[in-house]
């Protein structure tokens, strides 16, 4: 089978090969920008179970999708996380997926960074927002710093395709770290994503004054850096540029100052199974309902994916000065 060619086609012509799927809304952390610190998580019950996971993942690689990025919450914190991963990799050798991804925030890598690889997982997004340790916990509000920095030496180790920091940067928080960030994925050869916060879900700060865009962070790091545009495309959104005379690439995840929604290849399906065509946006349908009345029809789900398309909206409407747009957190939405 093993065919490229998409059959997930929306009314703007473009082809979805990209899904971003959320295997949990629990988290170690609670991240100030992804949860609030006190969070309620979903009854389990609502949770697609692993094997629903699978055959979403399977019906979607079936009709074309290439690439699958396992998301959470922190997805390394599931039950049976490695069955799961196992599963999927072999989707690699029947349908159309070509690359297995997994966003972490690094926190389990010691424990799993071996078997990802063994099942399959071609590269993994380590979140680090702070070198800092104070800091750092003052941001995830739980995480260590040391147990991250283990996790991404585990992840060099167990020998991923290619391993990417994502820093999501907020003024007064840790903007003062921009550049302390690129030299240490540079000195570790990394890559390195600098992202720009995403109005989901009621936080405790207001977002327009935290609010730093990828402009602003490239002109500080062309102070120390001399960076030149790469034409390097991961499947994703970022715009990459490549650190003359390293082989680290530093991109930039730019929602609200870039708007990438022309050339949006990419849906999500959160922790209880909605499929959402827009990240800023609620068009969805409810793909968990569909299999639990029909868990043996694969291609019922297939033809529910099809229809989808006629409702993918052409972009967002993100507004960083209105807080929330969209109440959903990014730990259900997936990371």
């Amino acid at each position: 089978m093993n065919t490229s060619t998409s059959q997930l086609v929306d009314n703007f012509g473009r082809k979805v090969t990209y899904v971003r799927m959320s295997i949990t809304d629990r988290c170690d952390f609670r991240c100030v920008y992804c949860m609030d610190e006190e969070m309620t998580f979903m009854p389990r019950n609502q949770v697609l179970s692993l094997e629903e996971i699978v055959l979403i993942l399977r019906a979607f690689c079936e009709l074309g999708v290439e690439k699958v990025r396992i998301t959470g919450g922190e997805p390394l914190v599931r039950r049976d996380v490695d069955w799961l991963f196992e599963q999927v990799g072999q989707l690699k050798q029947t349908t159309a997926l070509k690359e297995l991804t997994i966003t972490t925030n690094g926190s389990q890598l010691t424990k799993y960074a071996d078997s990802l690889v063994a099942a399959g997982v071609d590269r993994v997004n380590i979140s680090l927002d702070s070198l800092n340790a104070q800091r750092f916990l003052e941001l995830t509000r739980t995480g260590k710093l040391d147990t991250v920095l283990s996790g991404i030496d585990a992840a060099k180790q167990a020998g991923f395709k290619r391993i990417k920091l994502n820093a999501v940067i907020m003024k007064g928080r840790n903007d003062d770290e921009i550049v302390d960030l690129a030299q240490f994925a540079i000195d570790h050869d990394l890559d390195i994503s600098y992202i720009e916060e995403m109005p989901l879900g009621q936080v405790t700060h207001q977002r327009h004054e935290s609010f730093c865009s990828s402009d602003e962070v490239l002109a500080k790091l062309q102070k120390s850096f001399e960076l030149h545009p790469s034409v390097t495309n991961t499947g994703g959104p970022s715009r990459y540029y490549q650190v003359a005379g390293t082989s680290s690439k530093i991109g930039f995840i730019s929602p609200h100052s870039h708007n990438f929604c022309e050339s949006c290849n990419r849906v999500r399906v959160t922790t209880e199974g909605r499929l959402l065509l827009c990240l800023g946006q609620e068009h969805s349908i409810d793909l968990r309902a569909i299999i639990r009345e029909y868990p043996d029809d694969i291609e019922r789900l297939k033809q529910a994916m099809i229809d989808s398309m006629d409702i993918k909206p052409e972009g967002h409407d993100f507004d960083i000065k209105e807080q929330p747009i969209i109440f959903r957190h990014m730990s259900v939405t997936g990371g």
